[in-house]
């Protein structure tokens, strides 16, 4: 009975840490953490429309540098872009395959905590990703736990 209790403690803690982030089965609370990185200077997440000029001139005075230069720092290159097996499956259905004009796919952000488009940026930007290995998608997770 002992050994029963000890593998099912283990089995919740397991199941705990791979639970889908809140705003991926929150749509107000994805939506609330877009908003807001939308909306933050420091952060600026957009642009809405790809096509913005304006956005892409703002970002790359942002980083100094040129308005193609910046495009190319977008989210599915971010390390903080998520696009795991395991955050797949939290994400909505066929949004997250890729589109077929090759704009880009749906990902988690785990620096502002919403579920973010590969063709998109943010100021916060930083090179290195994306993170496409379950075990990295953990450890991002438990870092918003410490």
């Amino acid at each position: 009975m002992k050994l029963l209790l000890e593998n099912w403690r283990k089995f919740i803690n397991e199941a705990k840490k791979l639970a889908c982030p809140k705003p991926t089965q929150n749509l107000e609370l994805n939506t609330k953490n877009r908003n807001a990185a939308i909306k933050a200077d420091h952060i600026q997440y957009g642009p809405l429309n790809l096509a913005d000029e304006e956005y892409w001139e703002k970002a790359a005075e942002h980083w100094n540098t040129d308005a193609e230069v910046a495009k190319k720092s977008r989210c599915g290159n971010c390390v903080a872009f998520d696009i795991s097996p395991r955050m797949l499956e939290c994400l909505p259905g066929p949004v997250s395959e890729p589109i077929e004009d090759e704009e880009g796919k749906l990902g988690y952000c785990w620096m502002h905590h919403f579920k973010c488009h590969s063709a998109r940026s943010c100021f916060t930007w930083a090179a290195g990703g994306p993170i496409d290995e379950d075990k990295v998608s953990e450890e991002w997770q438990n870092k918003g736990k410490e």
